[in-house]
């Protein structure tokens, strides 16, 4: 299994190298296949082995290796996180489709959090990705261990989060952007897909990681809750905390009011 671990650990830091590519692409409105990756100072491209995921920013010191410019460590933070997250999810839920799913939730969460901070923006083609994706991986899930029950679940997780995500919208369209909607649905989905608990505690979730950020961030900058910010990376941190601790806090929460 550490070996298994390890290779989901390498996978990891090279997609985390791709995410960086998306991240960096995708706002500006640039293909993510060509041109080859180049240093955004000087222009030459990057050679091979200088391209290794950590390694190579390790190697560079930090700098092009033409030019010297610096290159920002957000490169090595993100394939580190890919590559941890990746193998801790494999070490957690093993080889199954649940961390599958929560595989292509973690390469997502990556690329539209730091989007979404960077320009308060959740790109179409992005969420599109992450709906096929995600979906994909449900509807193969079914196939292979023929259990539609989960699907089934999933889809009316979507739907009834995106519900909640329009009605909000409408209600205090300051507070949301449309892009939160179309995020909803497919963090609903997979939600849904480990059960009702995940799906109601990681709704939940986010909108209150959400308020204590605005809070603290309004605090500190004496704006109260004036402050905006984007709200993409808390539905991911709500739709995580649902995974994790979800069907154990929503059991506890049906046991309190007495229904189990």
């Amino acid at each position: 299994m550490a070996y298994v671990v390890a290779l989901a650990a390498v996978l990891g830091a090279c997609l985390g190298s791709f995410a960086n590519v998306v991240i960096h692409r995708v706002p500006a409105g640039q293909s993510i296949v060509r041109p080859p990756s180049a240093c955004p100072s000087c222009g030459s491209r990057i050679k091979a082995q200088h391209n290794i995921p950590i390694v190579g920013w390790l190697w560079l010191r930090g700098r092009c290796a033409n030019c010297k410019a610096s290159i920002s460590p957000r490169y090595i933070a993100i394939e580190t996180l890919c590559a941890a997250a990746f193998a801790g999810v494999v070490a957690w839920r093993g080889l199954t489709w649940e961390a599958l799913l929560l595989l292509v939730a973690v390469i997502f969460t990556v690329v539209l959090s730091a989007i979404d901070f960077a320009t308060m923006r959740l790109p179409n083609r992005v969420l599109l990705a992450f709906a096929v994706s995600s979906l994909l991986v449900a509807l193969a899930s079914a196939l292979v261990r023929n259990d539609w029950s989960s699907v089934s679940r999933a889809l009316i997780g979507a739907v009834v989060l995106l519900a909640v995500y329009f009605l909000a919208f409408l209600a205090y369209p300051r507070g949301l952007g449309f892009g939160d909607v179309k995020l909803a649905p497919i963090l609903g989905l997979a939600l849904a897909y480990f059960g009702w608990g995940p799906l109601v505690v990681g709704g939940f979730a986010a909108f209150l990681w959400g308020a204590v950020v605005g809070l603290v961030l309004g605090a500190s900058r004496g704006s109260g809750l004036k402050t905006r910010i984007p709200f993409g990376p808390w539905m991911f941190a709500g739709a995580w905390t649902g995974v994790l601790v979800g069907e154990p806090l929503w059991s506890w929460y049906l046991g309190v009011m007495g229904v189990v």
